[in-house]
């Protein structure tokens, strides 16, 4: 190809040899130790490790692909496993209770009226997943699924031979957003999305074939866009022409660092992948400095494989997720409407919901399909906060995690408890809040900036003293409206900018043609969600008529 003159002199050493192949893997539904080197799998995969590609760099090269290709196995491994863990944790609560806490029933006592140990004492400096709080510590966020649709979707990653270390599928692809029709697709509406779709595609998208979203995390994104432009340089606009370096400057520099290739044709499926640095993953879910992909995990998803440092990232995510959600409601609301705030706060900036780009009723889409898949998210970490719970006789029913009855949950609106979420809100989200705040009570800058120096000290401090003070004990008190106006305001600035670059380099980076059948997909969409509001809307007036005519009828008899 004319591309592979102009890549750099480092890329031309050898390939990644294909993944091994679905037989020859550990077995997806058990949980199963790391792979020792000299294990049966290794002596059958040594063959397909030495091959050579004439270079001289073979030996050194083989080493290498021999450790991605192991470390591939153990985080697909460790997502099995926490899935396995998940599926079994359906009956019983104090299962579910310690995915949220540091420690099993079993060895000590669940401590519910504070947020557990984990929270005190944050090392994001982990490398294992023996590192992690608890063994079943985040399996809360392994949502239980087909496991025929779960291995077709596992296998999409092994057609990459750069290496991935995080992989999740997510989007109306993957979590339909409609209750089932029953519909059947024919072959050629079939064939028109996915070339050669599984049985297993077919069912888990219920006769409406869709474009399949993955997020691929990988440790350095140079490198892995070189590896991947020699396997799949066709996944690529024409910037791929001017190399690995201005691949991986346009998504770490330009929007939220995440780089996609749309309508990309893996395994006769029809995916879209986005790739994003790890670092850049965990401060996202850390600190909410874009909400870009937190957002995108605030909602239920389908890891495919697991990262110990992104898994504890992500429940720190999700509870940051529930304290803003709860400092948006009233004293007392239901988990529709708790679970429509988390999954809405993404859209809140995003340009493509004011633009006839986007279902209207995409948030309520989500939610409504999902109830039981939102509740096995977040039920653990409802648990073990101090000043919310559930008030309904629903909670207390055999097996109640998974019907899909719409429960009540009230909440405490101590300004004391509430200004301890305030202070536990991620730091880059929190520190806009606070100036959004500063404004608003006029504090003198001299006695703003001591507030900051002192909160920029925290990570020296044990979290459970993250007590918050007099100042977030203000913010908590201030006229609830008033909050809810300054808090959607502090996740737009947030998400706004990140979100309208992302969306401007989307031309750059998937070419116009996929832009242009991407935005007119979108666009499909919105007018479908919009028609169908307004039939909602007539239906739902022409009921009262109906009953009124009924009535005067029955009067003049």
């Amino acid at each position: 190809m004319a591309s592979r003159g102009v890549l750099p002199q480092i890329l031309t050493g050898r390939l990644n040899p294909r993944a091994p192949s679905l037989l020859a893997r550990a077995s997806p539904f058990r949980s199963q130790p790391a792979l020792p080197p000299s294990s049966l799998y290794y002596q059958r995969q040594t063959p397909l490790l030495r091959r050579r590609y004439a270079t001289a760099r073979d030996n050194n090269d083989a080493a290498d692909q021999a450790k991605d290709t192991k470390e591939g196995v153990e985080h697909e491994d460790a997502a099995n496993a926490a899935a396995d863990t998940a599926s079994k944790d359906t009956k019983s609560k104090q299962a579910v209770l310690d995915e949220a806490s540091s420690s099993s029933a079993s060895s000590s006592t669940t401590t519910l009226n504070d947020t557990n140990d984990w929270e005190t004492n944050v090392n994001m400096n982990i490398d294992s997943f023996k590192q992690l709080p608890h063994a079943n510590f985040g399996v809360n966020q392994f949502i239980p699924f087909d496991p025929e649709f779960r291995e077709v979707l596992k296998q999409i990653p092994w057609e990459f031979r750069a290496p991935i270390r995080y992989a999740f599928a997510y989007g109306s692809g993957v979590f339909p957003q409609s209750k089932s029709g029953g519909r059947v697709p024919t072959d050629e509406e079939l064939r028109k999305i996915h070339p050669k779709a599984p049985e297993a595609v077919k069912r888990a998208q219920d006769g409406t074939p869709k474009m399949i979203d993955f997020i691929f995390g990988v440790t350095h994104t140079q490198h892995w866009h070189s590896l991947n432009m020699k396997q799949h340089r066709d996944h690529y606009s024409a910037l791929a022409s001017l190399g690995s370096g201005a691949v991986s400057y346009v998504q770490d520099k330009i929007g939220a660092g995440v780089y996609f290739n749309p309508y990309v044709i893996v395994n006769g499926i029809l995916i879209k992948y986005g790739v994003v640095q790890l670092d850049t993953l965990e401060r996202d879910l850390t600190q909410w400095d874009t909400l870009y992909l937190a957002g995108r995990l605030h909602k239920p998803v389908k890891i495919l494989r697991d990262d110990p440092k992104i898994r504890l990232a992500n429940q720190i995510n999700l509870l940051s997720a529930l304290r803003t959600a709860l400092l948006l409601l009233p004293p007392k609301f239901t988990e529709d409407e708790l679970f429509a705030t988390i999954a809405g706060i993404s859209y809140l900036g995003d340009p493509r919901m004011s633009l006839p780009t986007e279902n209207p009723s995409k948030v309520k889409n989500i939610v409504g399909n999902n109830m039981t898949n939102f509740r096995r998210l977040y039920l653990p970490l409802i648990e073990t906060l101090p000043n919310v719970e559930y008030n309904d006789a629903g909670a207390t029913e055999r097996d109640w995690i998974w019907n899909d009855k719409n429960l009540n949950l009230v909440q405490d609106m101590d300004p004391v408890k509430r200004g301890n979420m305030v202070r536990r809100l991620p730091k880059a989200f929190r520190s806009k809040l606070y100036f959004e705040y500063q404004k608003k009570f006029a504090i003198p800058q001299l006695e703003f900036n001591k507030m900051m120096e002192e909160s920029q000290n925290e990570d020296a401090v044990s979290f459970k003293r993250r007590q918050g003070g007099g100042f977030e004990q203000r913010i908590a008190s201030d006229d609830p409206a008033e909050l809810r106006k300054v808090v959607r305001k502090v996740i737009k600035q947030t998400i706004s900018w990140p979100a309208t670059t992302q969306s401007l380099k989307g031309p750059l980076t998937s070419g116009f043609k996929r832009t242009i059948r991407y935005l007119s997909e979108k666009m499909d969409k919105y007018r479908q969600g919009r028609d169908a509001e307004k039939a909602k809307t007539a239906a739902a007036e022409e009921k009262p008529s109906e009953k009124s005519e009924v009535d005067s009828k029955a009067e003049k008899k």
